[in-house]
């Protein structure tokens, strides 16, 4: 099914994992807008859109997680006991984002989206990262962050990163441990977002066979097919390129499109 709108979904797929493995940022940021604005062209019913885009992005980000985690524990930079610790409220509270989701309008989803595209956008232009503040992380602590964590990335339709790390950081987890903990909460978080947009009940015969629920299978398959080569070479060029110049570039890309998403949505 080489079409155009296939082709389109493994270039967003490429520049995702890229972006990825380039400055450890999560695909979602990338495939959400994207596929939003693909979504449109296609004809998708317009209170829709952005729930297929978040559901579908969430899918996508099962398959590229288990790769990251995988490379991360290899090298020792996993702390799975704060996996394990994480991930049960983890999945609650994906599920419940999901579920949200299905009470929130496609453009109130598109502007929540733009303003934390912002948020994200000054803070890698800043280099901003929290400092330590309290001893690591008690159980009920890591629980509630948990949940809070995979509502919003739920929400949001990305693996969580962005979040999890300044907040392991904040808790005095190393740079290292927090990065390679937060790739590995990364599945949970997408796996119980994935499952409450699968399950969202949609109109009769909207998309048939192509779809479950809020998960758009063939841009999903596009996206994965090329995000996943994409992620290691994006992990070797980020030795050989100038990563302060990649970040602010990507920091200005990331607040155009936030702009745009709140700009649309407003209308």
């Amino acid at each position: 099914m080489l079409t155009m709108e296939f082709v389109i979904y493994l270039l967003t797929g490429a520049v995702a994992g890229l972006m990825a493995g380039l400055l450890g940022i999560g695909g979602g940021l990338v495939i959400v807008p994207t596929l939003a604005i693909l979504f449109v062209h296609q004809g998708f019913t317009a209170d829709t859109i952005m729930h297929y885009a978040v559901g579908t992005s969430l899918a996508t980000i099962i398959v590229t997680s288990v790769s990251s985690l995988m490379a991360h524990h290899r090298r020792g930079s996993v702390d799975w006991l704060i996996v394990r610790r994480m991930s049960p409220s983890i999945v609650v509270g994906a599920l419940g984002g999901a579920r949200l989701a299905g009470y929130i309008s496609s453009p109130g989803l598109g502007m929540f989206f733009g303003v934390f595209e912002l948020l994200v956008a000054l803070q890698l232009a800043f280099a901003f990262q929290p400092a330590a503040h309290r001893p690591a992380p008690g159980k009920a602590s890591l629980g509630l962050a948990g949940a809070v964590i995979g509502a919003v990335s739920a929400l949001l339709g990305i693996g969580g990163g962005t979040l999890t790390v300044p907040y392991l950081l904040w808790n005095r987890i190393d740079i290292r441990s927090a990065v390679g903990t937060a790739a590995a909460c990364g599945l949970p978080i997408a796996m119980g977002g994935a499952a409450g947009f699968a399950m969202a009940s949609i109109s009769a015969g909207s998309l048939q066979g192509q779809s479950t629920g809020f998960i758009y299978w063939p841009a999903a398959g596009g996206i994965v097919l090329a995000s996943v080569p994409a992620a290691p070479l994006g992990a070797r060029l980020a030795h050989y390129l100038p990563r302060v110049t990649l970040q602010r570039v990507f920091a200005l890309l990331l607040a155009i499109i936030g702009v745009k998403m709140m700009l649309v949505a407003g209308t």
